[in-house]
């Protein structure tokens, strides 16, 4: 008997030595293998990811009252013309943006979301405020002079917060 354990604790030892090291060596392949494998995907994602944030700081641009009314209001418009008109391409600038959100942390997505929102809202209070069959530069202006009197409107907060999350993933 004492032959057999002389014999099986040192190839028990051995067994047990084998099985560590090949897990251990297993452990750190996968683990390399998945470092690999982020590499790759986040040199493919990296583009992509850049410009959903350039997409998402255009609409922001494009969708301040000041740059919507420029490019939309034309002569002989009313109020109700114009009020349609801007949330008409608020709802598009946002519907054809909607998809860069899977790019962008969930904080920066409800900025963006709270952005679009403030201003659907704040075009229908000043349209509310005007006669609907007046001229539409005197929409224009009250929505110009409510932005404007906003110390910190919620554009200019998802835009510092979108700066953030740039500077955040792509500053060594």
């Amino acid at each position: 008997m004492t032959e057999i354990l002389t014999l099986l604790i040192p190839a028990l030892l051995v067994l047990l030595t084998a099985y560590l090291l090949l897990d251990r060596l297993l452990k750190n392949e996968e683990k390399r293998r998945g470092f690999e494998l982020f590499k790759s995907n986040y040199a493919v994602i990296t583009p992509i990811r850049l410009r959903a944030y350039e997409r998402l700081m255009l609409v922001l641009e494009r969708t301040t009252p000041n740059n919507l009314i420029l490019n939309t209001l034309k002569s002989g418009m009313t109020n109700i013309e114009l009020q349609s008109q801007l949330l008409n391409s608020i709802r598009q600038e946002f519907a054809h943006n909607l998809s860069q959100q899977i790019y962008v942390s969930d904080e920066l997505w409800n900025y963006i979301s709270a952005a679009h929102e403030s201003l659907l809202r704040l075009i229908n209070m000043c349209a509310s405020q005007c006669q609907p069959d007046e001229p539409a530069s005197l929409l224009a202006q009250k929505i110009v002079e409510v932005y404007a009197a906003s110390e910190e409107t919620p554009t200019e907060v998802a835009i510092l917060k979108l700066k953030e999350e740039v500077r955040k993933y792509f500053q060594p």
